[in-house]
């Protein structure tokens, strides 16, 4: 037996490395059906310095289970010059790193501008069918707009800390609006009951068919808290399991592959076009950019 084939986490190591890669063309080859095993997947997404990272370290190790593998999907910020990314995550997950249990990728963010990746959609596709219970898929510090991260996973963990009131303000008819559970993290900050109160206000106007988002308080020397996140992440998918519209669901995930695959190959296009070809009065540009799409 080969050393690959004995190594499953290296081969799905490459295969999102190829899949990160990849532009339109070589996505769409490489793509096959669509997966049919609906792993849970559990979206963690809050502002910057929220300490999303190490929260996750903690939640992975509660999550995974004597016959559940939990792996981590963590979108790192690229910079817009050089498209290079730190990929920083791996360093503050350091303490789940060599777990068994737990699988951990960072992928930079490229051009995309939702918190996400060019290919997630296609990385969350492929880590179906390796043995796991779970995906844990993080992103990129986001604001107001980008809470694409709703249509990709089944529960949406909104981290925030003390001292951030002016945001929710600010957030409130976006990504506030949109999360199954809310971490106030850092809890033992100063103002951190307060804003977990306001939070409390803004999830009583939620409740969805019997489901409220609960407002959890988290701090780094307290286990507690992060026992009470895992245990609502779990009540959440109880939840979901009676509510979910898979049908709906499946074809929002769909809408959001498709949009992006274009997306993307407009960028492809508009990267190769000479001077002449931008020149152009904006309808003659836009039929050129269409008859250039499938080529």
């Amino acid at each position: 037996m080969s050393g690959e084939s004995r190594n499953p986490r290296r081969n799905l190591s490459r295969a999102l490395t190829r899949i990160a890669n990849a532009d339109v063309s070589e996505t769409l080859a490489q793509q096959g059906a669509l997966p049919t095993g609906n792993l849970p997947r559990i979206g963690i997404t809050g502002a910057p310095g929220a300490g999303k990272s190490s929260l996750i370290a903690r939640l992975a190790n509660l999550r995974k289970r004597a016959d559940r593998k939990v792996a981590v999907l963590a979108i790192d910020p690229s910079s817009p010059v050089s498209q290079g990314s730190i990929l920083g995550d791996r360093i503050r997950m350091d303490a789940i790193a060599d777990d068994p249990d737990i699988f951990i990728r960072s992928i930079p963010s490229r051009r995309a501008h939702d918190g996400l990746a060019d290919n997630t959609a296609d990385l969350l596709n492929a880590m179906e069918g390796h043995g796991f219970g779970e995906i844990i898929l993080e992103t990129v510090g986001v604001g107001q707009a980008e809470y694409t991260i709703r249509t990709l996973v089944d529960t949406v963990v909104l981290i925030l800390v003390p001292h951030s009131g002016d945001a929710i303000q600010a957030m409130k008819a976006g990504i506030l609006e949109m999360a199954d559970i809310y971490v106030v993290n850092k809890a033992d900050l100063p103002g951190a009951e307060l804003m977990a109160a306001e939070i409390e206000q803004v999830a009583d106007h939620q409740s969805a068919d019997g489901w409220t988002p609960p407002v959890i308080m988290t701090s780094r020397d307290d286990p507690n808290g992060f026992a009470a996140l895992d245990e609502a992440i779990t009540n959440h998918a109880a939840w979901r399991a009676d509510h979910k519209d898979v049908a709906t669901a499946r074809h929002a995930r769909a809408r959001y592959q498709a949009q992006g695959l274009i997306s993307r190959r407009i960028d492809e296009v508009l990267e190769a076009a000479d001077a002449d070809f931008l020149d152009q009065e904006p309808g003659a540009l836009f039929d050129a950019i269409v008859a250039r799409l499938r080529r």
